[in-house]
């Protein structure tokens, strides 16, 4: 049986990819607070 390719979503890191791994979680902080910030700003919006 012939082994099959990659499948899913999930990616697959090299070992030396720690910066990557710092920098996916600085983006993931930057647009979790961009949302908040964006949020609070609409409701301040319709509430003032």
């Amino acid at each position: 049986m012939a082994r099959q390719g990659r499948h899913g979503a999930t990616r697959r890191r090299p070992r030396n990819a720690e910066f990557d791994r710092w920098l996916d979680r600085i983006v993931d902080i930057a647009v979790v607070t961009s949302l908040l910030v964006g949020t609070a700003a609409v409701i301040a919006h319709w509430l003032l």
